[in-house]
């Protein structure tokens, strides 16, 4: 395992707030505040918003402040083709990054849910969150330290659903067939499996023959077929869905 990257702050008094947070573990505001900002609550919201913002501290269980977890996990390395290329946990700076892939992959309509996911990223503005709504982890594949491709994880967090999560992929297309989607997917459901994920699933449209294939090539199954479910460019399309028990 790796040590977790420090923080880049472009504000004293934010660094401030993120170590006491970080020091004192989930922390009620009104401490943290009596605590670095004793004089100035405005500034204070202030500098919390935009914590929260950049992805460092998030909301506790029950209130208060705690500070966001990075994912941890080494950042392996590999040559394929003579392409070289990492696959690491993602950070909130990488944000930006998969934004783009995310929106090129989608942009040809047979990835339906990656066009939602791109939705709500653009929208929250935050990669990694685990609270009492949702979990969600991002991995990400690099070449030149630009981000090519990801894997994203979301579970709801709820007990009946508390053993399955919802899996989306995908690399950009003048990287495809270099065995970055293959690494991508291990490392997915590698981490899956460790945070005692029973069933990881998702669905694709019929149309994207190629994802079909490649899933079910890395020993994914066909669960249901729903008919016309989608319609895309005036075309009632299947989804297909699919999953892998772990």
């Amino acid at each position: 395992m790796t040590a977790q990257q420090r923080p880049e702050f472009d504000h004293s008094d934010r660094e401030r707030i993120y170590e006491y947070v970080k020091e004192h573990g989930p922390t009620d505001y009104e401490s943290v505040q009596q605590a670095v900002f004793p004089q100035d609550p405005g500034g204070f919201r202030h500098h919390v918003a935009i914590l929260k913002r950049n992805g460092l501290l998030e909301t506790a269980i029950g209130g208060g402040l705690q500070v966001v977890p990075e994912l941890e996990g080494e950042e392996e390395q590999f040559t394929h083709d003579e392409i070289e290329f990492h696959i690491r946990p993602a950070r909130q700076a990488d944000l930006s990054g998969i934004l783009g892939v995310l929106r090129q992959v989608a942009e040809k309509r047979t990835y339906i849910v990656a066009e939602t996911v791109a939705q709500e990223l653009d929208h929250e503005r935050e990669l990694l969150r685990r609270d009492d709504v949702e979990s969600r982890v991002f991995f990400v594949a690099t070449v030149n330290e630009e981000v090519v491709g990801w894997v994203h994880l979301q579970s709801p967090e709820i007990e009946k659903l508390a053993h399955t999560a919802e899996l989306t992929m995908g690399v950009l297309e003048e990287y495809r067939g270099h065995g970055l989607g293959g690494r991508l997917l291990e490392r997915g459901l590698e981490w899956a499996d460790t945070q005692g994920y029973e069933r990881v699933y998702q669905s694709i449209p019929s149309t994207n023959e190629a994802a079909i294939e490649f899933l079910e090539g890395h020993d994914w199954e066909v669960e249901a077929v729903r008919e016309g479910h989608y319609k895309i460019d005036d075309e009632y399309v299947d989804e297909v869905m699919m999953a892998v028990r772990l």
